[in-house]
């Protein structure tokens, strides 16, 4: 099984990490997108609740690259289940006006797309625990099967990356609001 998953969950363990970050530098924008899906957050005990989170989601995300394994690939499993949550409760509330701060400034308006593929995360990530590698970079695999597992991997945290962050953005919705924001600065 790892031999197929291998590329889709190094992406997403990857993206964890690269969507963690921003989070640790700045925990405000999550902060903000968490109030305006209507939860319950302060400021200042949110931001250090976001930042530990943040953190963990950046170990949990280099840990399942570094080593995959049962106990890790649960956390991403976790991890994807909690985004996929959110994103699901912000599309049902009509959306966050903000970004969450996951792909950095601009804003990034959930969508379908990106409720889809945080689930698919989840489920690659929880089959992989269900059936982990034995020696995920093991001797049997050639230096030329871990370049192009790589390369699969870093391909699809891109493709992902746009469909999340990017494509969003070209919204006519997004575009208006983009322009409004432009001409009030």
């Amino acid at each position: 099984m790892w031999d197929a998953l291998a590329g889709p969950y190094l992406a997403a363990a990857g993206l964890l990490v690269l969507a963690g970050a921003p989070k640790v530098a700045d925990p405000a924008p999550l902060v903000r997108a968490l109030r305006s899906a209507g939860l319950t957050v302060r400021p200042a005990p949110g931001a250090l609740l976001v930042r530990s989170f943040a953190v963990a989601e950046v170990v949990v995300g280099a840990w399942a690259v570094v080593t995959p394994g049962r106990v890790v690939s649960v956390l991403v499993a976790a991890a994807y289940l909690v985004f996929t949550a959110f994103v699901a409760l912000v599309l049902a509330r009509g959306g966050v006006l903000g970004s969450c701060g996951c792909f950095g400034k601009p804003d990034t308006p959930p969508s379908r797309t990106h409720l889809a593929l945080t689930a698919v995360a989840a489920l690659v990530a929880a089959a992989v625990a269900a059936a982990p590698p034995a020696d995920p970079w093991g001797a049997t695999a050639g230096t030329g099967a871990l370049v192009t597992t790589a390369g699969l991997a870093v391909v699809i945290g891109f493709l992902a990356w746009m469909a999340m962050a990017v494509l969003p953005t070209t919204t006519a919705a997004a575009v208006r609001s983009a322009t409004r924001t432009r001409s009030k600065g």
